[in-house]
């Protein structure tokens, strides 16, 4: 499992939940701000030499990059839906020449890849589903998180917003939030991009009340299937959110969608909340619309259909596939980087 940021940690650990189901021997490649939250039981691999004597069949990214030194297939899984943050072609959709296989959430992420591979040749796409979302949909469902507040008939608000300065509206949200939260009419789950800065996390920190937590990412999932409605700026969140069926209320939106209910200023969250939790029925036909574009399976066992396309792979059910183009300068700065995330030999 390669991870360079700790959001990827709830991305990776249903599938290597799914890989030690199987009896795959499973390791991870983190920096040392990653490693720190390591369960106990994930094993850190801390030099190449460690990488190579696993022998792994692949190698599971939630990062747009990987070292090509590492042995195994290369796996894209993607560290979130598109956002739209940038124009098309920057980012999500952004072809980098790492890996082997994309495994996509849905037609969204499945239908451009796919022509980009015929373009391409060199790597192969097989439609699984997002593991991140599989503990939203498993069942039975995981037992509550104690951290997280039982209900008590009040609507549960989550808050959750970008690190990105240009998009984010959590610096304005601090006082609206203020205000609603001491109303007490209903509760909320607050959260910020692991990137935010210090500062920001010590104003969402001080919002705390009997009707407001505040929690790490590392929670997400856990607000996500605990909460009504979502209250967001531009993040992936968003689309995570409404997989759900669930509304959304957005502020100022890059590029807002029908799914979503935006609303140009923080002043306005508070009225859009009341007209997300009754549900209008144009906006729920939006929502499952959007939600069957970007992520149709509801099973719960992405990470399973993951690891059978990664079978499939090696078995070369995908025929015969261009070699990788050679990167001289991606290739350097992979190898650059790399020993950051094996500190005891790259």
């Amino acid at each position: 499992m390669f991870a360079t940021e700790e959001y990827a940690l709830p991305i990776l650990r249903p599938l290597a939940a799914a890989a030690k189901a199987r009896g795959q021997e499973v390791g991870w490649i983190v920096p040392d701000a990653v490693a720190a939250q390591l369960a106990p039981g994930e094993r850190r691999v801390t030099s190449l030499k460690a990488a190579k004597a696993m022998q792994p069949e692949a190698v599971y990214c939630a990062a747009n990059w990987v070292s090509p030194r590492l042995p195994g297939i290369k796996v894209q899984v993607f560290h979130g839906f598109n956002a739209e943050k940038r124009e098309p072609g920057r980012g999500h959709f952004a072809i980098r020449g790492f890996f082997d296989l994309y495994v996509t959430q849905g037609p969204a992420t499945t239908e451009p890849f796919e022509a980009l591979a015929k373009e391409h040749r060199y790597f192969a796409v097989r439609e699984t589903g997002w593991p991140k979302l599989d503990p939203l949909f498993i069942q039975p469902p995981p037992p509550r998180d104690p951290a997280i507040p039982e209900r008590d008939g009040r609507p549960v608000v989550m808050y959750a917003s970008t690190f990105s300065h240009r998009l984010s509206a959590a610096p304005a949200m601090v006082e609206p939030l203020r205000t609603m939260i001491a109303r007490g009419d209903r509760r909320w789950l607050l959260t910020l991009h692991p990137k935010c800065s210090d500062e920001l996390f010590a104003a969402y920190r001080g919002l705390e009340a009997e009707n407001a937590r505040f929690f790490t990412s590392d929670k997400l999932i856990e607000l996500e299937r605990a909460a009504d409605v979502l209250v967001c700026d531009t993040s992936s969140v968003i689309h995570e959110f409404a997989v759900m069926n669930k509304p959304v209320v957005t502020i100022a939106n890059r590029v807002p969608h029908p799914f979503m209910l935006d609303v140009p200023a923080p002043d306005d969250v508070d009225a859009a909340i009341d007209r997300a939790l009754s549900h209008p029925p144009e906006l729920m036909a939006a929502i499952r619309a959007h939600a069957d574009h970007i992520h149709p399976s509801h099973d719960g066992h992405a990470s399973e259909r993951v690891l059978d396309a990664v079978a499939a792979y090696q078995r070369g059910s995908f025929g015969k596939l261009a070699r990788k183009p050679l990167n001289l300068i991606r290739r350097y700065k992979a190898s650059r980087d790399l020993p950051a995330l094996l500190p005891d030999g790259a």
